[in-house]
């Protein structure tokens, strides 16, 4: 998953994205309400974390804004205001869920993951291609019977092929969404990726499923390869 937070606290807007990197997160960072609605309109994210009290524009201008622009990206509000009314005002705003700091990490992420099912569209709790099946919420990976290793990265990588069966996705594409927009390290990383999960979830078992398009990016075959 992709996910975008918006907090003007710098140290706790770090302090979650490690943590959500380490929970296998692409992790955006802003910290005021104009870069956060200009990042959410320039990228695809899957989740925002948005805190309300946020200079420029606050968190309830900004959920309002991509509600009125039509953007269904999930959104989930996390802010000191705990009053009910201002729950109430976050979700009748258009926020899919609202938490109150601090808060349990394992709740946020559970959370995130949550909304992000109840997206704009339907996304189930297992990706199944063929007879690889993977569970995001576990970060466990089967081909077949035979549970796979997997280190977090490559769970995401894994992840995103499988959310686009079939489809060509480019490199860029690729680091966009399982690492962020801050990488600036080599972008052949995704190739030394790509090989380690061929070598763990297809040529242990005879297939050939994560494709090689040259000069396009790759591809998990729709039917397994």
């Amino acid at each position: 998953m992709r996910v975008l937070v918006v907090d003007d606290e710098q140290r706790l807007a770090r302090s979650l994205r490690l943590g959500l990197q380490a929970e296998g997160f692409a992790v955006d960072v802003a910290h005021n309400g104009v870069d956060g609605l200009w990042l959410a309109r320039e990228n695809r994210y899957d989740a925002i974390v948005l805190d309300l009290m946020l200079p420029g524009l606050n968190g309830y201008q900004v959920c309002a804004t991509l509600r009125a622009e039509r953007d269904w990206t999930p959104i989930l509000m996390l802010t000191a205001k705990d009053g009910e009314w201002d729950q109430v005002e976050g979700l009748d705003t258009g926020a899919d869920d609202y938490l109150t700091k601090p808060c349990s990490f394992p709740v946020l992420v559970a959370r995130l993951r949550a909304v992000s099912r109840r997206g704009a569209r339907e996304r189930p709790t297992e990706l199944v291609v063929d007879d690889l099946r993977l569970d995001p919420a576990a970060r466990r990976v089967w081909r077949g019977d035979a549970e796979v290793g997997l280190t977090t990265r490559e769970f995401s990588l894994l992840a995103f092929l499988a959310r686009h069966p079939g489809d060509v996705l480019s490199k860029r594409q690729i680091l966009d969404a399982v690492w962020d927009n801050d990488f600036d390290g080599d972008p052949n990383i995704v190739e030394v990726y790509i090989r380690h999960l061929r070598n763990k979830v297809d040529r242990p078992y005879g297939r050939d499923a994560i494709q090689t398009v040259r000069g396009a990016g790759y591809r998990l075959a729709a039917d397994g390869g």
